[in-house]
């Protein structure tokens, strides 16, 4: 799997998009704003569901609340295309990082624990919840587990400069 991994690093290192993200300064710059905006819109969007979930402010019914997914979704989107911007510029200094595999198995076990919850009909439950309502205990697990393994996508990411190779 290394070596796979090491081939499509070389590969990327050679593209034109990897020589314009490392030669332009303003440009990781905008992707690293673009980043955490994204970051922001999704935690934020995500995680007022999620603490609605957990049973922080009941009063307020679930479907409203229902309506802030596609912010997230478009946060994450911005995250997904300039994480891919980041990872082309150097593939290889990623790929051996260990901050960033431990970032990329959070983000797989966040997307895990989406699809379970709109698999398992978890969401349907949870959408019709009205005010004062609680949610059923799976929709708590999902959403603890959410809670957990975003802050610790945004935890591993963070470190990615200090852990590991640094850059």
């Amino acid at each position: 799997m290394i070596k796979l991994l090491d081939s499509l690093a070389a590969w990327l290192n050679d593209t034109q998009l990897a020589f314009v993200m490392r030669d332009d300064p303003w440009l990781w710059a905008f992707c690293e704003t673009i980043h955490f905006l994204g970051l922001a819109m999704m935690v934020g969007a995500i995680g007022v569901l999620d603490l609605r979930m957990l049973g922080v402010a009941k009063q307020i019914p679930m479907r409203p609340l229902h309506r802030l997914v596609p912010w997230g979704i478009a946060g994450f989107t911005a995250n997904l295309i300039t994480g891919l911007m980041f990872y082309t510029a150097d593939a290889k200094q990623y790929t051996h990082n260990i901050a960033f595999q431990m970032k990329m198995l959070f983000v797989l076990l966040a997307g895990l624990n989406v699809l379970y919850f709109y698999g398992a009909k978890v969401s349907q439950r949870v959408e019709a919840l009205g005010p004062g309502a609680d949610a059923p205990l799976a929709a708590k697990v999902v959403a603890a587990s959410s809670l957990f393994l975003w802050f610790g996508v945004m935890y591993w990411g963070r470190m990615l400069p200090f852990i590991g190779t640094a850059f």
